[in-house]
């Protein structure tokens, strides 16, 4: 039995270890930014470019990698991204000029983009019904882990000015989750449909009991045989809102306002009179929040109704913003009092974050989604959440110069406002059912409104 519990562990960790390195190389260049210029001159704009390559790449790496992992598997996939994210780092740390880091970041972009599509996918298609949540939350909580780990690698290596090995030390969890791809089965849901039942069945008995088993498999079957090709279920219009509603869905996460904070939390302390080493501290004290709570946020994903956390988030996180535009416009940034209170009000920001906007936006898009074009429709969802990113990186810096840190932050305030009433309006519950009674429900909606739509004429 305690066999049989490590490897389960053993499967969604190395399952959920994409979401350390997305969290490690998104966190990573916050750090490195304050000492590059050192070495390779930046401006403003050229500053924004090398973090926001990264997310240039990130667009096509969850484009692309969702439609590959339905067609070979989001096993191999995996294999294929921890390659491509050892490749970045090592161009990255051996960078001699400002092009080499546009396309080293870029690169593991690409590596970002296909994990942040993939990695929902199979810990969520891994995860009983019952558990779905919180095993789900393991790709935010390893997000936030590689966030820290960045942070803390930024400190250490602060004093040294090193910032080469800041972003080089990405190869090593790479190299874990290349070599741990040989212990990960493959997704039950993807073997049903192209290996066998017996396959499916034998993944499954690793994390179900025999009656669960049985349920999914009919519940699958009759997907499948309802279900036409990837591409003609993408096209279809029962799932057109569906998709539409996750790509804003995942938009909103990015644009309101998490990304500014994770990108620029140093730059915005030192600015404030910090010292370099001590603006990285203060923003690994953020980090370490972050992990904290997103450990128990895991403990109550499936307990609480998705929606209700989600309300909660954006009430906390609006009125963390308003307070730190309101301190910045009265008192200032210029002293070691405003920055630490802005210190502060990040980190209620966070709180309010980790406990619901950042673990349920990966629990929820692949739960939207049907089975037959699940890796697909994520991967076009994260694609719309790396646009966001991109947006966040490319103009925090210039928006700020042209208009003040306080005046951005209400910007952030009144998009958290939208994304409210967006869940409130459009976004279905997911607790509690499986997947393919999701799909069904969305299926049948659909199929309602436009029988409406025809008595309606």
């Amino acid at each position: 039995m305690e066999s049989s519990n490590f490897r389960v562990k053993l499967i969604f960790f190395l399952g959920a270890l994409g979401g350390l390195l997305y969290g490690y190389d998104t966190g990573v260049i916050s750090g490195a930014l304050l000492f590059i210029k050192n070495d390779i001159p930046l401006t403003d704009f050229t500053k924004g470019l090398v973090v926001s390559s990264m997310l240039i790449g990130a667009i096509f790496g969850s484009g692309f990698s969702g439609p590959l992992s339905d067609k070979f598997g989001r096993r191999r996939l995996v294999f294929a991204v921890a390659v491509v994210f050892i490749i970045g780092a090592l161009l990255l740390a051996t960078a001699q000029a400002m092009i080499m880091l546009v396309i080293g970041r870029f690169i593991i972009g690409l590596a970002v983009g296909g994990s942040s599509a993939i990695v929902p996918v199979y810990l969520s298609e891994m995860a009983p019904t019952d558990s779905r949540g919180s095993l789900s939350s393991l790709n935010q909580l390893m997000i936030t882990i590689g966030i820290l780990a960045s942070y803390l690698v930024n400190y250490a290596f602060a004093d040294m000015e090193a910032w080469r090995w800041m972003v080089g030390l990405a190869v090593v969890p790479s190299a874990i989750l290349m070599a741990g791809v040989y212990f990960m089965p493959e997704s039950p849901r993807w073997l049903l449909e192209h290996r066998s039942e017996t396959s499916a069945r034998n993944v499954m008995a690793i994390t179900r009991n025999q009656q669960e088993i049985d349920k999914e498999i009919d519940e699958m079957k009759e997907i499948i045989r309802i279900s036409e090709s990837t591409w003609t279920v993408l096209k279809s219009l029962w799932l057109r809102p569906i998709l539409v509603i996750g790509c804003i869905f995942a938009l909103l996460q990015q644009i309101i306002g998490i990304n500014a904070i994770i990108y620029y939390a140093p730059t915005i302390f030192s600015q404030a009179g910090l010292g370099n080493a001590t603006a990285i501290l203060g923003t690994a004290g953020i980090g370490t929040v972050n992990v904290i709570v997103t450990i128990f946020a895991i403990q109550i994903m499936d307990k609480i109704d998705r929606k209700k956390l989600l309300i909660t988030g954006n009430i906390g996180m609006v009125s963390s913003l308003l307070i730190m535009a309101g301190f910045v416009w009265t008192v200032g940034l210029d002293s070691t009092i405003g920055a630490w209170v802005i210190v502060l009000c990040l980190t209620f920001f966070i709180v309010f974050f980790a406990f619901t906007w950042g673990p349920i936006l990966w629990i929820m898009l692949p739960e939207l989604f049907p089975m037959r074009a699940r890796g697909a429709a994520t991967g076009i969802a994260t694609l719309s959440l790396s646009i966001g990113s991109l947006l966040v990186a490319q103009f925090f810096p210039m928006l700020t110069a042209v208009m003040g840190i306080h005046q951005v932050f209400l910007i952030f305030a009144f998009i958290g406002v939208l994304a409210m009433i967006f869940v409130i309006k459009y976004l279905p519950e997911t607790r509690g059912r499986s997947l393919e009674e999701i799909e069904v429900d969305l299926r049948n909606r659909t199929s309602s409104a436009k029988l409406s739509e025809i008595d309606e004429s």
